[in-house]
This record gives C-alpha cells, structure tokens and sequence, in this order.
C-alpha cells in the first residue's frame, strides 16, 4: 500500500515522520546491533518533497539547531553519539554509554567500537572531538566546554567549565548538530564545500547524487551497525506544487507525497489504493495582535481580543485545512513540550463575541487592521491560538 502524509505545520512535523520512517527502515529504535538479515536490501522508494534540499543540510556541522529540516536528511546519511528515537529521547548509537561526574563538570562516553564510515574510514574518538569543534552549534553549547578530550580510540570526555545540566539536552537530542559525527581525515581532504557535494556518514544509507532542485539519491549502507536496511534506494524528488505532488502518487511515480492540499487529499482519501496519514505534529499555529500595545487600538482593549477568540471556529478551520486532523488548543505551547499548561481552546460562540464587542463599544464591529499568522516565537503578547 503506498502511504501519504498530509501536514500543516513545518519542521517538527517532517522531523517525527522523517525519524520514524528512517528507523523503520534501518532496524528500528534499538541502540544493540542486530545480526544482519539474510537477504540483502531490495527494491526502490520515492518521495514527493515540498522543499529543495540544500546541500548545506547534507553536513551535520551545519545545524545550529534553530532549523529542524535538515535532520530529514541526517537521519539517514549520518549517525549521532546520541539522538532521539522512537520511543527514547536519547537513545545511546554511536556511543554505547556516558556518564557524569559527581562534580557535573565531564561527561564521559564510551563510543561504539568497529565502525567504519561509508567510505572506509575507522570511526573514533578524534571523529567526535573534529565534530563538535567544526558545528555551528552556536555560543549556549561551545562557550560551555572547556576542553574536548580523546582518552582513547573508544572514549571521549567533554569537560565544562561549569555544571551545566542542559548539555545532553543540546548535545543528545536535535537542539544543534554538534553530536553528529562526521570523518576528519575525509573532511580535510576534501573542505566543507566538497563535503557538501558528496556527503560521507555512519548512517544506514550513503550518498549516490544529488541534482539541485531535482533529486537526492541514496543506497543502503550494508554496513550500519544497527541493522541492514530493508530498502536498497531512496530517491527524494522536490516538487513544490501540491498538485503535482497528487499526480505523481496517482500515476505511481512515487510512493510517498508530504503536505497535499486539501482538495488532493480528500480525493486520496476516497481512493482505497491510498492511505492518507498525519504525522502527529506538535507545533502552533496562531494569530499575534501586535497592536494590544497600541492605546488607541481597539485591540488595546481586553473584550476585543476575547471577542475575537469566540469568534473563530477552530474545529471548522481544522476541517478545511487538515480534514479534522488539527487538535484545537487554548495554548501558544505545544500541549507535548514538557510541563505545558493544557489549556482548552476558547469555545466558538459567536453571540459571546457580538456581546464583547458591544460592550467594548463596537457594535457594528471595525476593520481589524493587519493579522501576524504563524510565529515569530518572539512575538511577546496576546494571541487566537487554533
């Protein structure tokens, strides 16, 4: 059955989907190797992307961690000494343990020995330290970390000025991209710009091609330690028009599309040769009334906003746009972040809202001037969260 997945919100959204696919494909979330399977990998799958790949996410030390997309990719060129899985937030990979000292000053990992990178290259500890120095992980990460210590071809310590107990939270989950590892020997042959152009990881598949705004192309690395992929080729296609997306997955030139139109979706979905899927997101889409801040703003008044709030139809809006798949929420935070306040929505109720907005002295209502949709995160004020 060919599947398909219909999204609305951007990074996080592709991230989950990305990672769960990859490790389905690679042998699950497992951090123990497995004995490989006896048949080699086979056959081909196709990807209907949204977005251009940029070679620039084909390098792990390019990921600051402000953007997620890249991980799309890493996830499958590349390994980390720790990373999230289904299942396991920080699930050990390349490094088969850490610990921390009584101090909270060195974490010390204990790296998975035997591996090698896709083209030959012995993976150790002076890959790691080559990593974490060249990563644009920015100053909360790398101002932090006084020194990056190779105590053996398995064993590598970072010790930090200072106790700092959100490291593994930047350094073993996706906030940057400093715990991806890349070869140095191959690096340094080649520079950062032709290691862009061809991409050499630890992950379960290898760099073939890429034709810039066209296609990548990977195999199966029969080499990745966690388990032999299934799938011998992946091939991801950009194609930015929803429509075409459709086409493709009706003519059977791909077997899986991301962020389909409504209209395209709802014909899929009626297709039993089809399934329709979504991918469980976690971001927020919201409306920011900048102006609250403005005294002669009609937004500056409270009843306005709250007026504004009874006045959307959230479950209709998740209807129209993502077939009811959108979950109403009263809360700029993802309900999934760790200790949100689950807040309800605001319920639709239209007399409410006509009452508020009487009582704020706009009975006939007023031109609402401009809308700020989506984040900026930094946007600090009242918002209509959907």
């Amino acid at each position: 059955m060919i599947e398909h997945g219909l999204d609305v919100i951007h990074a996080l959204k592709r991230l989950a989907i990305a990672i769960l696919i990859v490790a389905a494909l690679a042998g699950g979330a497992t951090a123990q190797p497995r004995p490989a399977p006896a048949t080699k990998p086979e056959g081909e799958m196709r990807w209907a992307l949204y977005v251009t790949l940029a070679p620039a996410w084909f390098d792990p030390g390019e990921v600051a961690g402000s953007f997620l997309t890249p991980f799309w990719v890493l996830y499958a060129l590349h390994d980390a000494l720790v990373k999230p899985m289904p299942g396991n937030l920080m699930t050990p990979s390349l490094a088969e343990s850490w610990t921390v000292s009584a101090d909270q000053r060195v974490y010390d990992f204990k790296l998975r020995e035997g591996l090698k990178f896709h083209n030959g290259d012995p993976f150790t500890a002076d890959d790691v330290k080559f990593s974490f120095q060249r990563s644009k992980v920015g100053k909360v990460l790398k101002d932090r970390v006084r020194e990056v210590e190779v105590a053996g071809p398995a064993r590598v310590r970072f010790h930090l000025h200072e106790p700092f107990p959100d490291f593994m939270a930047y350094y073993g989950t996706l906030a940057s991209g400093a715990g991806w590892i890349v070869p140095r020997k191959y690096v340094e042959k080649v520079g950062d710009e032709g290691f862009k152009r061809q991409p050499v990881g630890l992950g379960p598949y290898k760099f073939v091609s890429h034709t810039p705004g066209v296609e990548l192309v990977m195999e199966a690395y029969e080499g990745y330690w966690r388990k032999v992929p299934s799938v011998k080729r992946l091939v991801f296609k950009s194609v930015p028009e929803p429509t075409t997306r459709a086409a493709m997955l009706k003519n059977g030139e791909v077997d899986v599309a991301y962020m389909l139109d409504t209209p395209a979706a709802l014909e899929l979905k009626r297709d039993p040769n089809f399934r329709l899927g979504f991918s469980g997101a976690i971001g927020v889409h919201y409306l920011d009334f900048f102006d609250q801040w403005d005294p002669k703003s009609p937004w500056h008044d409270r009843r306005v906003r709250l007026a504004a709030n009874h006045a959307v139809d959230r479950r209709a809006l998740s209807e129209a746009e993502t077939l009811g798949a959108s979950r109403p929420t009263g809360s700029m935070a993802p309900r999934k972040f760790d200790f949100t306040l689950a807040l309800p929505p605001y319920p639709y109720d239209p007399a409410k809202a006509k009452q508020l907005l009487a009582e704020a002295g706009f009975p006939n209502g007023f031109d609402g001037g401009d809308f700020y949709p989506y984040p900026p995160y930094w946007s600090a004020g009242e918002t209509i969260v959907g």
